[in-house]
């Protein structure tokens, strides 16, 4: 069904409500905000279990407490992130810090002992902070375990409301890190089991995810980037006899390049991962800009 395109009316005074709800009138980037918003209110209206993918430097950009909020909120119920953010999540519930502002050269920073990611910076000091924090919590640690269930015996002992690791622990979220090894978190894992019985079981979680991927509640995804996290969430599908009946995603990158992080969720039809019927939407937008207007709307339209 067609629908008129009608011009934006933006005024003073407006909430984000109003602002999406001129958003709905019109097309291209504006209009697909708005379809974000009432595919993730669709999930949690029809009460399906939200899967959240986090790819790409979202922590060390300001995202991470409102991931943390969301799983508070119960708008979130699977976490699966790349062993960065979960590594940043932990600086910052440690102690630490990101900053931006941050404009000599690399070289300089380097002497100086300051690590980029495009313009925020974070030192050295908040890694060897990291690096004793996390040397403290290891030693709590016993026998053979899950990455899952690592990240939730991690998150005990955490105290930071801002951090998603310590939320997901309070609500008994499951935080997935299928690429766990590929982050300082891993590393230093690695390092403490070269003189400590500790084995992390990769394989373990992917029965879990099917478990949770096969279970009677709907299901809805939400993918912050692609790589990694997109497909582990997606692939679990593959073993069960459902599809998710929303997916949701915001993405930079292009299909024609045959990467995941590209691939439109239409795609995914083909696979049996979505069907036909299912509530599939593209945000083509940075998802520091996107997803945090996503969640305002979503919050303002269900008053969550």
């Amino acid at each position: 069904m067609s629908k008129k395109i009608c011009p934006l009316d933006i005024r003073k005074g407006m909430t984000i409500a109003d602002l999406i709800r001129e958003y709905e009138k019109g097309a291209f980037g504006s209009g697909t905000m708005a379809e974000a918003v009432e595919t993730y209110a669709g999930m949690l209206t029809e009460n399906c279990t939200v899967f959240l993918g986090l790819a790409g430097a979202l922590v060390p950009s300001g995202l991470g407490k409102i991931v943390a909020d969301l799983i508070r909120d119960d708008m979130v119920h699977v976490v699966v992130t790349t062993g960065a953010n979960a590594t940043h999540d932990l600086i910052e519930a440690f102690g630490g810090s990101h900053y931006k502002g941050v404009v000599e050269d690399d070289s300089q920073l380097r002497e100086k002992g300051i690590d980029r990611i495009y313009d925020a910076f974070i030192a050295d000091e908040s890694f060897r902070l990291f690096e004793k924090k996390i040397g403290e919590i290891l030693p709590t640690v016993k026998g053979d375990i899950s990455v899952s269930d690592l990240m939730r015996e991690i998150g005990r002992h955490l105290a930071s409301p801002y951090s998603f690791v310590r939320q997901a622990f309070l609500k008994e979220v499951p935080v997935f890190v299928p690429a766990f090894t590929d982050s300082i978190l891993g590393l230093h894992t690695f390092l403490y089991a070269q003189d400590h019985h500790l084995i992390v079981d990769h394989v373990k979680d992917i029965g879990r995810m099917v478990e949770l991927t096969s279970s009677g509640s709907k299901a809805g995804a939400i993918f912050l980037g692609g790589g990694v996290p997109k497909n582990f969430i997606f692939q679990a599908m593959l073993l069960s006899p459902r599809t998710f009946e929303y997916a949701l995603q915001i993405t930079t990158d292009r299909p024609e390049y045959g990467g995941l992080s590209g691939a439109t969720l239409e795609e995914a039809i083909s696979w049996g991962k979505v069907s036909k019927d299912s509530r599939l939407c593209t945000c083509y937008c940075d998802a520091t800009i996107g997803f945090p207007l996503i969640v305002a709307g979503v919050r303002d339209a269900l008053q969550k």
